[in-house]
């Protein structure tokens, strides 16, 4: 029976691409990618040559019926998005939703994800924590983190360089500044880079040092000490 492969990327170094996962791509009927021009890269170290069809948040909802019928109809379909494994604060659940729903077969290779690496390296707990991805930009941005306040589970966030010294400005106001938080950035890239400390120290840091690459902000849970975190900031 044909599938739907839900197969994980690398998200910096290309050597992080799992043998299956290379062959899987290479005998797919099609490939939907997140971004065809970021894909290539990939799809040319590995010399995968199979069809490409975007498919991103912006196409999505238009497609998904379609794709679920051919997988139906015989054809295997490997899904990728431009790092880390889709649905995943990436495209991939209405896709994989709409298969579940006709009965189409469904398999998530196990791979790369950003936020693993990010909070095993933060030295904070990691036996309870709850995944946040992105934040709400504006609508509802606020009443989210008023909630976590509460939350004691280590918290973990996605960000862009464009607002970390923001989004860790408006975390002090909710959990205030002696809070205990870990940013990786740039993971498994030649400029990787994980700052631990408080809240009021990090930003104090990348305030005269400029961000750059992707972000994954680990924030302790309310009533954790994290007094046995060394900072390295």
């Amino acid at each position: 029976m044909a599938k739907l492969y839900i197969v994980p990327t690398p998200v910096g170094n290309l050597e992080d691409m799992t043998f299956r996962a290379v062959r899987i791509l290479k005998e797919a009927d099609l490939i939907l990618a997140e971004d065809t021009r970021t894909s290539s890269v990939l799809l040319k170290h590995y010399e995968i040559r199979n069809r490409v069809q975007s498919h991103h948040k912006f196409n999505e909802h238009r497609t998904v019926k379609e794709i679920a019928e051919r997988v139906m109809a015989g054809e295997n379909i490997a899904l990728i998005s431009d790092a880390g494994t889709p649905g995943i604060s990436d495209p991939g659940f209405m896709l994989v939703r709409e298969c579940v729903r006709r009965g189409a077969e469904v398999e998530c290779l196990p791979g790369a994800t950003a936020f693993v690496p990010a909070l095993v390296v933060s030295g904070l707990p990691t036996d309870r924590f709850c995944f946040e991805g992105f934040l709400p930009p504006k609508k509802g941005r606020q009443t989210r983190l008023r909630a976590l306040a509460a939350e004691e589970r280590s918290i973990v966030l996605y960000e862009s360089p464009y607002r970390i010294v923001k989004t860790l400005t408006q975390l002090v106001e909710f959990f205030g500044k002696e809070r205990q938080v870990s940013v990786s950035r740039e993971l498994s890239k030649r400029f990787e880079e994980t700052c631990r400390g408080t809240l009021e120290e990090l930003i104090s840091y990348f305030s005269v040092n400029e961000p750059k690459g992707e972000f994954v902000i680990i924030v302790s849970g309310a009533g954790a000490s994290g007094k046995e975190n060394e900072h390295n900031v």
